[in-house]
């Protein structure tokens, strides 16, 4: 573990305590942490003895003015530094970084953390937004106008205008820059006024507040960002609408002491290994084979109520002869075998879809090929049922590793 003034770097599955370690948080860190896991929890960590425990999640916790950076651990004999680069590059694999600026190719990898090049990301996309300019949207309001527009709301002119006959109380729309795309970044913008500690980062986003057109606060929640509708003049704002949906409402502030908000920038690990495989088997398939992730298929129907699905990672020609069912682990098993829950699995996914072939696909520091059989459901006979443990070596190089993603299960 790893440690500077206010960033502490952890991998997943590390501790932090209070008192004791080379690592530590402060009594009231722990506390709001404490807070923001709740009674129901969070996935992200678990809560120990004066500390907290990570899980298979990588990211940001950002509490207070410290960040805790958890980084992904297949194996320990990369450096903490090279598994930044590589979650970096895993996040931009799958489409997590994306952004619209020409500018995103000078994106400093070197920042402190995920959560600073968030940070950057977003800036950069409303750099880029204003460069452009801003849309003009239509929205409706009210007002007692000396001149007629839009519709007259007689209950309130009637009030309103028993002395002022020259005046109209009137329901009209205006066409204007106040609507909710930009209420949702000029909010994101003033949270990170206030979250950011990076110095540089700092001066634009005064720039940014400057040049932005102030609007009235919105209160946001996931129901704010489902209702959204983009058209061709808003889809420019994707990007950084989802920037800051993953700011908004990752942000959970410390109502009692004020000193200590925590905001969770954080990812599934098992998740981004599995979409990173399929994207590497999607950006280099060739004509005539189809690659899906996540096919559904029916199993089990109960007398009352829904029925039950198996769902793996990764299925290649479905419905062909040649089929190939795999499946995702985040986790270095080395030599050992998997567990009997992950063969069995697999052994219900080859029948299902009548697939050829069916693998574990693992991280690893070296790539191997590992496989193995089936016995028979009748008797103690090997079938001929394969099942293979495919480990693929982690490479700095994110294009260099698909490649060899590709290559290692094509060849196989």
């Amino acid at each position: 573990m790893i440690k500077n003034q206010s960033h502490i770097t952890v991998f997943e599955h590390d501790r932090i305590h209070i008192d004791r370690g080379n690592n530590r948080i402060t009594p009231s860190q722990l506390k709001a942490l404490q807070q923001f896991y709740g009674e129901n929890g969070v996935p992200y960590f678990d809560l120990i003895h004066n500390g907290i425990k990570f899980n298979e999640y990588v990211g940001v916790l950002m509490v207070g003015k410290t960040t805790i950076e958890i980084l992904p651990k297949a194996d320990k004999d990369l450096e903490t530094k090279d598994w930044r680069k590589v979650l970096i590059g895993m996040l931009h694999a799958v489409g997590l970084f994306e952004i619209h600026t020409p500018s995103s190719t000078s994106l400093d990898l070197r920042a402190n953390s995920i959560l600073e090049l968030y940070f950057e990301l977003f800036v950069c996309e409303l750099e880029y937004l204003l460069h452009g300019g801003l849309i003009k949207k239509y929205r409706k309001t009210s007002g007692n106008l000396n001149s007629l527009k839009g519709s007259i709301y007689f209950p309130k002119h009637i009030n309103s205008n028993l002395i002022h006959k020259e005046r109209f109380f009137v329901n009209y729309s205006i066409y204007d820059k106040e609507h909710i795309f930009h209420q949702i970044l000029f909010k994101s913008l003033k949270l990170l006024q206030r979250i950011n500690c990076n110095i540089k980062l700092q001066s634009r986003i005064t720039t940014l507040l400057l040049d932005f057109p102030e609007m009235p606060d919105l209160k946001v929640s996931e129901n704010t960002f489902n209702r959204l509708i983009y058209d061709r003049k808003s889809s420019k704002y994707k990007n950084s609408i989802e920037i800051a949906r993953l700011l908004l409402l990752n942000y959970h502030p410390d109502i009692k002491v004020g000193t200590n908000d925590v905001l969770a920038l954080i990812f599934d690990m098992n998740y981004l290994w599995e979409r990173f495989v399929y994207s590497s088997l999607r950006k280099y398939k060739v004509a005539g084979n189809t690659v899906t992730a996540q096919n559904t298929k029916d199993f089990w129907k109960p007398t009352i109520g829904y029925n039950s699905k198996m769902k793996p990672d990764i299925v290649i020609n479905k419905d062909k002869d040649n089929c190939i069912v795999l499946d995702t682990k985040w986790k270095n098993i080395k030599q050992s075998n998997p567990s009997p829950n992950d063969l069995r699995q697999m052994y219900v996914y080859m029948k299902y879809y009548n697939a050829k072939r069916v693998a574990l696909v693992y991280p690893n520091s070296e790539s191997s090929i590992k496989s193995g059989l089936f016995f028979k459901e009748t008797d103690s006979e090997l079938s001929s049922n394969n099942c293979s443990l495919i480990s693929i070596g982690v490479m700095e190089d994110i294009k260099q590793w698909q490649t060899k993603i590709y290559e290692q299960i094509n060849d196989w």
